[in-house]
């Protein structure tokens, strides 16, 4: 178990950038928008510090303006940014010797001076590796490419670097893994691929932008603890930016809590946990935490209305996806995705699906909404009037009014509302698409709907970008539950949100389930999300439920060794419970 934060050991390191008075602002033809509003920041080599807050607080504009790469049409307005050189070994730390201050706050954003910073002095890792790393250029070609940008190494040696760097960060056959594409790499191998490339000139600060947020659990886990074995090796500072309170509490030192472009609170970490000062920091604190456990409404609910009959049987369902076909190399191998799964949703239940990415939960979701053909099994659905019918082998004309009565709610609220439809066109087209209602009548029941999820009946005229990420959630559930659905295949619904809306979002669905009877497919890589909304959990790995049970014996007891690895991954909002390094990791057949 990893130390808690001592202040002896922050003293002693020397300071190697700070951000003094930082203002950045964002010209736009309404105004000047502030986006970081005096901004002080302080770090030591060898420690983390940690930019927490929600979306829009600052944190990565604060990132983005210290290494010069602002959006345009973004200006750093006023403040300085200081970057220490110690001139001594690199990656060490430096107790003495020359001091050389270096003002990148004064350099031109297309200057050579900043960019000979950029990755020597300064790295950074950005949040989504796909769109950071070039998709047609090998992951080697573009190490190199960094390598030789600042080191005068010969192909030869700079190919040697590369695979030497893919090794520390544990990419198998780093030998051939170096002239592998991008979209050859999971995500998590993505990101340790841009770490590798972060690392290759040995920064001193190592800047990680939401490093793990696209990540599952036990990804995310691996991903943190190796930032933290490099930094150990290599000296670096890193700031580490974030919205998740479990990886603040596993990996910082100190704590910056940004908040409308300001720094509301910082100090070091045991501090800002045990004695938050500002009521901002008490209530992420207080979010992150009441998700560390059971919702006492939907104990409430359960205890006066236990679930009924099955609702759904799922059994012996089977999906398997054809070999893609590779220009000059063999198919790939068929994938199994879903492989003998047997469930069942009664009544007023919910139902999670918990795995890592690739387990299937989302392909299973998608088979049981008639997504998917070629499946093997069945999928048994009661309706309404009693009846029974395997949704499995329909035609579009037969699924079509069960879809009524089964909808889902998607992952991401930016993608999967239209663009160019208005909340009103967005909500009501179901309803207007299965000519249940139009005109005027139409419009009081997206009103009504939009009241349900707690928005404005206003809402209705505006467009999907004029809502924050957690509003535009609340749009797509306002859309699901327009048909008056009995069922919901949830697929990740707050996995793109900050951990405050998180529980809000949850708080509504059983405030909707309560209302209107519902039965919710709740699937999501997150335990604490898992433990909180559900009443029973399917554990799924590659393909397969290795176990099921009532969702607190589960989390509390598990009996499977991959439901073990699982919990032992979640990062605890807790300082003095770090331990992800000595976490327990499963090896199929072990």
């Amino acid at each position: 178990m990893q130390a808690a934060w001592s202040p002896g050991e922050a003293e002693a390191a020397p300071v190697v950038l700070e951000v003094q008075g930082l203002a950045v602002d964002f010209p736009s033809r309404r105004g000047v928008f502030r986006a970081v509003d005096g901004v002080d920041l302080v770090l030591r080599s060898g420690r983390t510090l940690a930019v927490v807050g929600e979306s829009g607080s600052g944190k990565s504009v604060t990132a983005r303006a210290i290494l010069q790469i602002l959006d345009q049409p973004g200006r750093i307005a006023a403040g300085r940014v200081l970057l220490h050189r110690h001139h001594t070994t690199k990656g060490a730390a430096a107790s003495g010797g020359a001091e050389e201050v270096v003002e990148l706050s004064a350099l031109a954003p297309r200057s050579a001076a900043i960019r000979a910073i950029r990755g020597r002095d300064i790295a950074m890792i950005f949040q989504e590796p796909m769109s950071s790393l070039s998709p047609v250029h090998t992951i080697g070609a573009q190490i190199i490419e960094a390598i030789r940008l600042h080191d005068r190494l010969g192909k030869r040696a700079a190919r040697e670097r590369a695979i030497d760097l893919l090794r520390q960060v544990e990419i198998p056959r780093p030998e051939t893994a170096v002239d592998r594409y991008t979209f050859e790499f999971s995500g998590g191998m993505r990101q340790r691929a841009m770490i590798a490339m972060a690392l290759a000139c040995n920064p001193s600060v190592l800047i990680a932008d939401e490093p793990t947020t696209a990540l599952d659990v036990t990804t995310q886990a691996e991903i943190l603890d190796l930032i933290r074995r490099l930094q150990a090796s290599h000296g670096m500072a890193v700031m580490l930016i974030t919205h998740d309170m479990g990886v603040v509490a596993e990996m910082a030192d100190e704590v910056a809590v940004m908040r409308h472009g300001q720094v509301v609170e910082r100090g070091p970490i045991l501090d800002v946990f045990e004695r938050p000062q500002h009521d901002y920091t008490r209530m992420l604190l207080g979010a992150v935490r009441a998700l560390d456990r059971p919702s006492p409404r939907r104990l409430a609910m359960r205890a006066a209305n236990p679930p009924g009959a099955p609702l759904l049987r799922i059994e012996a369902l089977r999906k398997v996806f054809p070999g893609q076909r590779r220009i000059f190399r063999a198919a790939a191998p068929p994938v199994i995705a879903v492989d003998d799964v047997t469930l069942e949703l009664r009544a007023g239940e919910t139902l999670g699906v918990v795995g890592e990415s690739g387990s299937g939960k989302t392909t299973l979701g998608r088979c049981v909404m008639g997504l998917f053909d070629g499946l093997g099994g069945r999928i048994e659905y009661v309706g309404r009037d009693g009846s029974q019918t395997n949704l499995l082998g329909l035609r579009e004309s037969a699924l079509r009014p069960l879809r009524r009565e089964i909808r889902m709610v998607f992952q991401d609220p930016f993608s999967s509302l239209n663009p160019r439809m208005t909340v009103e066109q967005i909500i009501g087209e179901p309803m207007l698409v299965n000519g249940m209602l139009s005109g005027a009548a139409l419009q009081r029941r997206v009103a009504e709907l939009l009241e349900m999820v707690g928005l404005p009946a206003t809402a209705m005229e505006r467009y999907p970008h004029a809502f924050s990420g957690g509003q535009r959630q609340r749009i797509g559930i306002a859309r699901a539950i327009a048909l008056d659905p009995r069922v919901i295949v949830a697929d990740e619904p707050t996995s793109a949100l900050d951990v405050s809306l998180r529980s809000q979002v949850l708080d509504l669905l059983l405030d909707l389930q309560q209302r209107l009877g519902l039965s919710f497919i709740f699937i999501s890589h997150d335990i604490g999300v898992i433990r909180y909304f559900c009443d029973r959990v399917a554990v799924m790995y590659r393909g397969k439920v290795v176990e099921i049970g009532e969702t607190e014996a589960v989390c509390t007891a598990p009996q499977h060794a991959y439901t073990r690895a699982l919990l032992s991954a979640v990062p605890h909002p807790d300082p003095r419970r770090r331990g992800l390094s000595g976490r327990h990791r499963y090896t199929e057949g072990a």
